[in-house]
């Protein structure tokens, strides 16, 4: 590939500089103040300074932890719900213990399987014997964790309402789910007569509201889950409800820790892994062409960024035999939709290679690199340059992992999964 003219490249550069504002905080890691500084950064101190502050955000990315605590009366569900939300079932490695009894006396902390910054801690239930709510408060030590889910198998009790107040004087988010809500219906069929699901669940809803409002809680929202198809129910609300919350870098990590229900997920985790992609092909286009590889990339850095999102994805052997067993499919089944070759095997540069066959020939232009998640930088590197290569590359990855991501969960759940639904079928 020929680099571009001079007059070409500053063309491009200004246009993106003053275009900054296309791209908000909500479709990059940086804030609209880091925005600007990278952008001033960039006019007074050139490729080098922006490519520190970039290396200090991916470094942030790295580095923090996402702590979710997950408490409520003793049998709630607490240990089923961590175990879900990280892809597994209960005899599976490393899931956590599930019992009829308190199976937890102390916070337990479970690290997701492919995110080990992402944690869930399995706290004692609250109002136990063994762990009154005075000295629950005490020892939980809830400062330390980024939002709290408080789980209830029946109902919510006036010890949640002053954990959930506790948590909110601490300046902590808290979530009330109602699990186990499979088995409510299943009890009511098994009664006999008719009844509307719809109305049922409605009913359970209110009757969680209502109590909570009694104890002191003035807007309760309760979400209804089943530990054992979370693309039932309210589990999709729940999500909304979390990511409107959190902050860019939290909100990332909670969505990418899911695991993959549905086509739905696969997509938000297709958005939030691509504002990672231009920071790393500006990092690639500083170091420049690595000696002796031909690709014109930094190539360690496109196979980091793909072996990532193959991780995420949720396309690592571990998680599709995870995946599998949760479905009930042989794991064969699954593997045999996949289309790229980016899973299976090693990531060397022979993959990248042949990978670039499709991605070095195309022209980007910089109206398309705002749109696609490059906020201030725009082609500063030019057409040909190592930026661009790494760009290409890792979006056309990311492309090709999320369509096989797709077919995958298809073949897993079928199509009967809708994100959107409240009720079984």
């Amino acid at each position: 590939m020929g680099g571009a003219s001079s007059r070409d490249q500053e063309a491009e550069t200004s246009y993106c500089l003053e275009n900054e504002t296309v791209e908000s905080s909500n479709s990059s890691f940086f804030t609209d103040e880091e925005l600007a500084k990278l952008k001033s950064d960039y006019d007074t101190g050139g490729v080098e300074k922006v490519k520190t502050v970039v290396q200090q955000k991916v470094t942030e990315l790295d580095n923090t932890e996402l702590n979710v605590a997950v408490t409520g009366q003793s049998g709630a569900g607490k240990s089923s719900f961590i175990n879900a939300m990280r892809g597994l079932r209960s005899v599976d490695e490393g899931a956590a213990e599930v019992g009829t009894v308190e199976t937890t006396m102390e916070p337990t902390r479970y690290k997701h399987p492919n995110l080990p910054n992402v944690c869930f801690w399995d706290l004692p239930g609250i109002g136990s014997l063994e762990m009154p709510l005075n000295k629950y408060l005490k020892k939980m030590k809830f400062k330390k964790y980024d939002f709290v889910v408080i789980i209830s198998a029946c109902r919510f009790t006036e010890n949640d309402s002053k954990l959930a107040k506790e948590i909110k004087r601490l300046g902590k988010n808290f979530y009330f789910v109602r699990s186990k809500i499979d088995n409510d219906l299943d009890s009511k069929r098994k009664g006999g007569g008719q009844f509307n699901e719809e109305e049922q669940l409605e009913k359970i809803r209110n009757d969680c509201v209502s109590k909570l409002q009694r104890t002191g809680i003035p807007s309760p929202s309760v979400f209804l889950i089943s530990n054992f198809d979370l693309n039932l129910y309210d589990f999709s609300l729940l999500n909304k409800a979390l990511e409107g919350d959190l902050t860019n870098i939290m909100k990332n990590m909670y969505i990418l820790a899911l695991p993959n229900l549905n086509s739905e997920i696969v997509e938000k985790k297709r958005k939030e892994l691509r504002k990672r992609i231009w920071m790393l092909a500006i990092l690639s286009g500083v170091i420049g062409v690595v000696p002796d590889v031909s690709l014109g990339c930094d190539t360690g850095i496109v196979i980091g960024g793909i072996v990532h999102f193959r991780q995420c994805l949720g396309l690592d052997d571990s998680s599709l035999q995870s995946l599998a067993k949760r479905a009930g499919k042989p794991v064969e089944d699954l593997k045999a939709v996949v289309t790229t070759p980016l899973v299976g095997g090693e990531i060397t540069p022979d993959v990248i290679n042949r990978l670039a066959w499709g991605a070095a020939a195309v022209t980007i232009s910089a109206i398309e690199l705002t749109v696609c998640f490059i906020p201030v930088i725009g082609s500063i590197f030019g057409v040909g340059s190592s930026f661009l290569m790494t760009y290409k590359l890792l979006s056309a990855a990311l492309d090709d992992l999320t369509e096989s991501a797709q077919k995958v969960v298809a073949a897993a759940f079928g199509t009967k999964n809708d994100p959107n639904q409240t009720s079984a079928q």
